[in-house]
């Protein structure tokens, strides 16, 4: 793809998600959607095989019915109240349509079919890109019509999504795929507080696009496209093995790491509104996800793999990558625990 091209499509891209952020009336948030849904799909298909043929089909597919699905609800919402106005959502049938729309838009469960398989297709970086910044348009509109979804959907997409996103990814070899499930399971546990405490919302989007990203230029730094790659990612380099590691139980979400944050406030706040049976869903389904967390740091820094050649490392060339994003997103996602009680003032 040549420069010019691609600086057209990444600002659309950009541009997308901003008026989707900054609109009040339904057909501009419309309008930001199908804009980044039309500028992700060449940046899905560049490398020309079937498999990202495939995987942009699906997206756009998926998209475009989400898409219509948000039309739908808001033209009904318009014709019984009158406005277009995105935070005055009474009507019922289209706040149950939003919550279905933009639930397939995220990938939550069970509309998340789509996910793991265009994670598949594309190449790592733009897994970065469709797993980070393509949420951040849906999460939007979560919050702004925050008080007008249906608690009770939320929380039972919220409990599927982390049951799911837990359990497809025991028995992945991927690592793209499993990091599709790991970003269902992430998106589960915000849909789940989103109706109760939205401020704990954005704060978990937030850990989770700095340990995403982090994690996902760490396999991209590494070139590890399935778990038998990560065994000989020590021979690049041991300090991206270990901070991999360490990035790895962040996302699982054990003390003291970042990850453990999101998920410590958010039971707290289940706890408190008398929500035990969800709480203690929530929990054990963490602990599948870290079940496959483990798995891939065990074999990334625990373990050597069976070598024929006498050197120790491969030859270093100049980093192609540059790894200042990649340093700083991932000492957010390792330090940032002592900090809970600043954040949350």
């Amino acid at each position: 793809m040549s420069p010019a091209i691609l600086t057209i499509v990444i600002s659309s891209l950009a541009t997308g998600t901003i008026i989707t952020m900054t609109s009040h009336h339904w057909l501009m948030a419309w309008i930001g959607l199908e804009m980044n849904t039309l500028a992700i799909i060449p940046i899905i298909s560049i490398m020309h095989n079937p498999r990202s043929t495939e995987a942009a089909t699906k997206y756009f597919l998926t998209q475009a019915a989400a898409s219509a699905m948000i039309l739908f609800s808001s033209m009904i919402n318009a014709w019984q109240t009158g406005t277009w106005d995105i935070t005055n959502l009474s009507s019922e049938p289209s706040h149950i349509l939003l919550t279905m729309a933009l639930a397939m838009k995220l990938g939550l469960a069970p509309m998340h079919f789509w996910l793991p398989e265009v994670l598949q297709g594309s190449t790592l970086t733009t897994a970065l890109i469709i797993t980070t910044w393509q949420k951040l348009a849906p999460m939007s509109l979560v919050y702004l019509t925050m008080n007008s979804l249906s608690t009770t959907i939320l929380i039972l997409l919220g409990l599927s999504s982390s049951i799911i996103g837990g359990w497809g990814g025991l028995n992945q070899t991927q690592t793209r795929k499993i990091m599709a499930f790991s970003s269902i399971a992430h998106l589960g546990w915000m849909i789940m507080i989103s109706s109760i405490m939205p401020n704990i919302m954005i704060l978990n989007l937030m850990i989770y696009l700095f340990m995403t990203t982090a994690m996902f230029c760490s396999l991209i730094s590494s070139k590890s496209k399935t778990i038998q790659d990560t065994t000989t990612a020590w021979t690049l380099s041991p300090t991206l093995t270990t901070t991999m590691m360490i990035l790895l139980l962040s996302l699982g979400g054990l003390p003291p790491l970042t990850g453990f944050m999101p998920k410590w406030l958010i039971l707290e706040e289940l706890v408190s509104q008398n929500l035990l049976p969800a709480a203690i869903i929530m929990a054990m389904s963490a602990l599948l996800s870290l079940f496959f967390y483990l798995r891939i740091s065990y074999t990334t820094t625990l373990t050597l793999s069976p070598n024929t050649t006498q050197t120790k490392f491969k030859w270093r060339f100049k980093p192609k990558h540059p790894t200042s994003l990649m340093m700083t997103f991932s000492t957010i996602s390792i330090f940032l625990l002592p900090l809970t009680p600043l954040i949350l003032m």
